[in-house]
């Protein structure tokens, strides 16, 4: 098997003598070539070019991120094939959550992790997944998707785990601009940005309708989280699971929350933390399954986030599921 590495070399959890250790495990594995990531998409430009190159498989060694763009580059590059006609992916976990390994039931530890994949490979286990698809318009372009933006003007990306507009997303954007400031990526920032973002996000007007073929719409939503797995995310080795029935075999999951006072923020944190099987109560939640295709409109510009990347503001998103995407090593 010919592999194609691409090692982010700023990840959080890893340095080089890790990575130059793990490296040569799967280099005795495979055949492996290795490019390090220098710039924001670089990944994605790179594991664009694998099939062509002849490579079976793109290992990456790097954060939730840096497998966002690669898995964005793998279908950018063969976009109407299915998950046989691409090379396989294989992870390496190497971030700060490591929300996409974690889903797969890998280690988060990287050298644990490439273990299990070494295993995989003698054994030829392949897991199919399907992901999540967002479209929007990169400029302000009206509430209505389908006269606002032409085709052709329009933005696409795929996600592995979830995307989000509103609070949420006004989180990972803060986030984004504190380890811009050289905080470093850990649980507790996350956790103390979330509780000091509360208190300043808009509680008092909801902007967010969500639309469906063939569906009444439902009006007055603060925040959208949208899954493609569980859990959503970890606080620590704490899973959040707001849709737990969210699976990488079915189509996309969405939790909304009406209403965003202190007692139901509370009342909802306290039943998402954990293992749970069971859907979150409330009726000030808005909750949907399995569900091929929706759009997300908002009333003025809100924030939206895609696999924990922040990618501005929007008056609409429209969200895909994408069966039978990709092909994974576990």
């Amino acid at each position: 098997m010919r592999a194609l590495l691409l090692v982010n070399p700023k990840a959080t959890s890893t340095h080089r003598r890790t990575r130059d250790v793990l490296i040569r495990a799967l280099g005795a594995a495979v055949d492996l070539s290795v490019e390090e990531t220098a710039y924001r998409g670089h990944a994605t430009a790179l594991a664009a070019t694998a099939h062509a190159k002849g490579f079976d498989a793109v290992a990456v060694l790097g954060g939730d991120g840096t497998i966002n763009e690669t898995v964005n580059g793998l279908l950018d590059a063969r976009p109407g094939g299915g998950a046989s006609d691409r090379p396989a992916l294989i992870v390496i976990p190497g971030g700060s959550a490591n929300v996409f390994a974690r889903a797969l039931g890998l280690p988060n530890n990287p050298v644990e992790a490439t273990g299990a994949v070494l295993e995989a490979l003698r054994e030829g286990r392949r897991r199919t997944i399907g992901l999540g698809q967002a479209i929007w318009h990169d400029e302000v372009s009206g509430p209505d998707p389908g006269a606002g933006a032409p085709p052709d003007q329009r933005r696409s990306r795929y996600f592995t785990f979830c995307a989000g507009l509103g609070y949420d997303a006004e989180v990972v954007r803060a986030v984004e601009g504190l380890r811009s400031a050289g905080h470093r990526a850990l649980p507790a920032l996350y956790v103390n940005t979330t509780v000091r973002h509360f208190f300043v996000t808009d509680r008092r007007r909801p902007a967010i309708r969500l639309t469906r073929p063939g569906r009444p719409p439902e009006d007055g939503i603060f925040m959208a989280i949208v899954s493609n797995t569980s859990p959503w995310t970890y606080a620590g080795t704490r899973p959040i699971n707001p849709t737990p029935w969210a699976g990488f075999e079915t189509g996309l999951d969405m939790l909304g929350l009406r209403k965003m006072s202190l007692p139901a923020v509370l009342t909802l944190v306290r039943q998402i933390i954990g293992e749970h099987r069971g859907l979150p109560r409330g009726k000030h939640l808005v909750q949907i399954h399995d569900e091929a295709e929706f759009t997300l409109l908002a009333s003025r510009p809100v924030a939206f986030q895609l696999d924990g990347d922040y990618l501005g503001e929007h008056e609409w998103v429209i969200f895909r599921a994408i069966p039978d995407a990709l092909q994974v090593l576990v």
